[in-house]
């Protein structure tokens, strides 16, 4: 990595490391509302996850004459899960008014809004960033985010917690059959253009 970053690239790395401390302790805070065995299972290994990736992040900041690729691990989303859809008689939903109250739909809730909000996060901040290494590393632990929300939203869905609403079967074919494909004879014009147009460069 290059020994100076810019300021702009700098701020936003900072509000990352701000925003994944929060998401750590915001995961310990989770821990002894959590029952399922299942839930904690998932919980225990985000956030070791999460603590790995901070730390590789502030390594590469603290190491910015470290040659060669640092890089932070990678998910892996289980993509045999089969989403239920359709609403299934779903529970009314309000805010606690006892931090007693607290159960797994709730834990599970949170960990959701979390990876939500570091995915978006760290996708605009390498978005931001001028060194190669550092926005390689942002756009990893975007996905990251991505993919353990997309863990704990199966694990949600599985248990009923997190419904997903359909269409009516006109309504979605309707909506789906608006778009069409670019036509063939367009694509290959465009296609001879780009390739006179990389020729003349």
């Amino acid at each position: 990595m290059n020994q100076q970053l810019g300021a702009h690239e700098l701020m936003e790395v900072h509000e990352v490391l701000t925003n994944s401390i929060n998401k750590i302790n915001h995961f310990q805070m989770l821990q002894p509302y959590c029952q399922d065995p299942q839930l904690k299972n998932i919980l225990q290994n985000q956030l070791n996850f999460i603590i790995n990736e901070y730390n590789s992040i502030v390594n590469l900041l603290n190491n910015r004459t470290t040659t060669g690729n640092a890089t932070v691990g990678n998910t892996r989303p289980n993509t045999n899960f089969s989403p239920t859809y359709g609403l299934r008689n779903p529970s009314p939903v309000q805010p606690n008014t006892s931090i007693n109250q607290m159960d797994d739909r709730d834990v599970a809730s949170a960990m959701l809004g979390c990876h939500k909000t570091s995915a978006t996060m760290k996708m605009h901040a390498a978005l931001e960033c001028a060194d190669p290494q550092l926005r390689n590393i942002l756009i990893q632990g975007a996905k990251n985010c991505a993919d353990q929300a997309y863990e704990i939203w199966q694990y949600m869905n599985s248990k009923g917690y997190y419904q997903v609403p359909t269409l009516k079967d006109m309504t979605a074919e309707t909506f789906t059959n608006v778009y069409q494909p670019v036509s063939s004879t367009i694509n290959q014009m465009n296609q001879q253009n780009i390739n006179t147009n990389y020729n003349m460069i």
